[in-house]
């Protein structure tokens, strides 16, 4: 199976050697031949890979002022980016504490940053879904990391279109993105080295979204949905027939990728599964499945839907704005939604009785 097989390659692309970088040119580069320079880069990448994926999420940044986000480490320090941008290149990897490749690029990462020393702003982008800071922390211990480590918001991984971890990206003293990858390899290491020969410039990095995040007793606004049938669903406003709405957020590799790092989190998963399978043959709840876009993507999810017989509608959530949108970080999470479009009920991992819950919405409503 395609889902079997890109599982197969998460484990061995991450462990793949750091090749040695080729030697930088020390002439300055001005900016359209940088960006020349991020497309050569960027090789050709296994169809389906982790560096395929971080390529095609990336190509649209390239030569893009990156972000203005002010981020806080775990030790309390601010990381406001747009005070580095034009002085100063910034790395930062995206990754996450379940993640096997990320475990097997960390004593690279941690080299690079010793490397790297105050030419470059090196900083661990730790994705913040399914993880904790206490997790974090121990992780940190267990490697011995000593670059800064923020936890994103999402604010960082919607701006730089994250997909996959670990996924790396390299901005340019010029403050543009230069480079979006996942492997430790050559590629990563001649965006370092182009990176530390450009020019700095007077460069305001570009703002990003703010999307308004929405909590139990709020009533969501501007928000909609396809189904991978084509079908538009609207997330707001009473529901015109009258039923209460279910919104099942998830990831389709969790129950199988997770099954041996994280065990307890990979049951969370299947008995949510089979719970919302079961409780979507009444069809008494309008149903819909919002897939994470972090190693997801269309044909994941229609072999996901198909694998294990899911029968309500699902989407793609690929920019993860839904996700933000109702403070989703872990899965599963089940939102509730009244027939008048308010919030009722924010459904974690740990909920054990979702038919009850539901049962009780319908009777107040």
């Amino acid at each position: 199976m395609r889902k079997a097989w890109l599982l197969a390659l998460l484990l061995t692309t991450g462990a793949c050697e750091r090749q040695s970088a080729t030697p930088a040119d020390k002439a300055p580069m001005p900016f359209v031949q940088t960006a020349v320079a991020a497309t050569r880069i960027s090789g050709d990448a296994a169809p389906g890979s982790g560096q395929e994926r971080a390529e095609d999420a990336g190509r649209a940044l390239l030569g893009q002022a990156a972000p203005a986000v002010v981020a806080h480490t775990i030790d309390g320090q601010t990381v406001d980016l747009a005070k580095l941008y034009g002085r100063k290149p910034v790395y930062l990897k995206f990754w996450a504490t379940w993640c096997v490749p990320c475990r097997q690029q960390m004593p690279a990462f941690e080299k690079d940053y010793e490397t790297l020393g105050d030419k470059m702003t090196v900083i661990a982008v730790n994705t913040g879904f399914n993880d904790t800071e206490a997790r974090v922390r121990a992780y940190r211990e267990q490697f011995g990391l000593r670059m800064p480590i923020v936890i994103d918001d999402g604010a960082l991984a919607s701006a730089l279109n994250l997909r996959v971890t670990p996924q790396h990206v390299v901005i340019g003293r010029d403050g543009r993105v230069l480079y979006v990858g996942h492997l430790e390899d050559e590629r990563l290491h001649q965006a370092f080295d182009a990176a530390l020969r450009e020019r700095g410039a007077d460069i305001a990095g570009r703002k990003a979204a703010a999307d308004p995040v929405f909590a139990v007793g709020d009533r969501p606004h501007d928000l909609s949905a396809t189904t991978m049938d084509g079908q538009a669903v609207s997330l707001d406003g009473p529901d015109h027939g009258g039923r209460l709405r279910a919104l099942v957020f998830f990831s389709p590799w969790c129950e199988s990728y997770l099954a041996k790092s994280r065990p307890a989190a990979s049951e969370d998963c299947r008995r949510m599964r089979e719970t919302v399978n079961g409780l979507a043959a009444q069809d008494q709840v309008r149903w819909l499945g919002v897939s994470s876009g972090l190693w997801a993507n269309a044909d994941d999810l229609q072999e996901y839907r198909k694998s294990t017989g899911t029968k309500i509608p699902l989407t793609l959530d690929a920019s993860g704005r839904l996700f933000r949108a109702f403070g989703v970080r872990d899965v599963p999470t089940v939102v509730l939604i009244d027939q008048q479009g308010r919030i009722v009920a924010k459904l974690g991992p740990n909920h054990r009785d979702l038919a009850a819950r539901i049962h009780a919405e319908e009777k107040t409503s």
